[in-house]
């Protein structure tokens, strides 16, 4: 998968699962896109926001696809080959492939999501099966569509001695939480941006593709007022199940400030979403385990556990590898599409009911 704030690399992990439990962690890697696809991508999803499902597909749409599922083939092979294996060793491939735009149902209309990957195109090339469009069937009865990391993450959880009540917060472009009470119940949801506002905020200000270290955001000083406006955004109030597109919060949040004012402001109001999140859980953990990219910001970890009333740790600290979660979760899925198990969840995604999804390419 390539996740939606662009970083340029393709996560791919190999895990050993029955897509129940985790009994070995593989090799994993991030290997980077040339810069022309990153490229090709960025102008994609300019495109999907012009279009926003209206009318038919941009014509960038099908360039985009093929060039991204032959890169992510390719890195999946790679991979394969540095651990010592055949393609012939693997089970299946999960290939979630790149969100180009989510649009949450409303009372009114079912949701809508498009990711680009070729699960056909992937299966030709590499001679092996494909777990692929993980989240339409969700949407098509009603679900949001995401988070659909919430079975993978109450697995982990399972298998770990947290020794205390504990969350999962990914930190992507978009942030999101899953909580389970250790048992049967698992609840998951986007608490709004991570690091995608963020990254957009520095380049629009050529100062390189993300806030490297959090240095800016320590360097800035937080606009408490705009912050207090900000914090009361419907959508952190909004009852769960609910999920967000990429861009549904922007770099304008920052408008008018300073490069290191705006880091610290844009930093802020994620550790502020986060803790608005904990406090809608049925029982507020006093841990929350950190994977994705934001951990790798020790201003925004820093602001997390001052802002949101947390302890906020890496997920390195039960023994995972946060950069490659999200990847290791699309193969524990792509198991559980291949067992016929349910992926998303009423109290993840809204679903009416467990619900089996994904298509396979054999």
């Amino acid at each position: 998968m390539t996740g939606t704030v662009l970083d340029g690399n393709i996560d791919v992990a190999l895990l050993r699962t029955d897509g129940e439990t985790i009994s070995e962690f593989g090799r994993y890697t991030l290997a980077p896109y040339p810069r022309a696809t990153r490229d090709l991508l960025e102008e994609t999803l300019a495109a999907a926001r012009v279009w926003n499902f209206e009318g038919p597909e941009p014509a960038i749409f099908a360039e985009a696809e093929d060039v991204l599922t032959r890169a992510q083939s390719q890195a999946v092979m790679d991979l394969v080959t540095s651990a010592g294996l055949e393609m012939s060793d693997i089970g299946i491939i999960g290939f979630h492939g790149q969100s180009v735009l989510h649009r949450a149902p409303t009372p009114d209309r079912i949701g809508q999501t498009r990711q680009l990957g070729n699960g056909a195109l992937m299966a030709q090339i590499t001679g092996t099966r494909v777990a692929y469009d993980f989240r339409s069937r969700d949407m098509e009865f009603g679900g949001q569509g995401a988070p659909l990391a919430c079975a993978y993450h109450a697995a982990l959880l399972r298998g770990a001695d947290t020794r205390d009540e504990a969350a999962i917060l990914n930190l992507g472009g978009v942030a999101n939480v899953t909580w389970t009470d250790g048992a049967d119940q698992v609840i998951g949801f986007d608490t709004g941006p991570a690091n995608a506002p963020l990254n957009d905020w520095v380049k629009l200000h050529g100062a390189g593709d993300m806030d490297v270290g959090g240095a800016l955001g320590a360097a800035g000083h937080v606009d408490e007022d705009r912050l207090s406006a900000l914090l009361q955004h419907p959508y952190l109030s909004k009852a769960y199940p609910k999920s967000l597109d990429r861009f549904d919060f922007t770099a304008d949040m920052a408008k008018g400030l300073s490069l290191e004012d705006g880091a610290a402001t844009l930093t802020a109001f994620t550790a502020g979403a986060v803790g608005r999140a904990l406090d809608m859980l049925p029982h507020r953990p006093s841990n929350i385990f950190v994977s994705g990219g934001g951990r790798h910001n020790p201003t925004l970890m820093r602001m997390i556990e001052e802002r949101a009333r947390v302890t906020a740790r890496p997920a390195e600290d039960l023994g995972w590898r946060g950069d490659a979660v999200e990847a290791e979760c699309f193969a524990f899925l792509a198991v559980r599409v291949l067992r016929g198990l349910p992926i998303s969840f009423p109290t993840t995604t809204g679903a009416p009911q467990p619900l089996t999804g994904g298509r396979l390419a054999p």
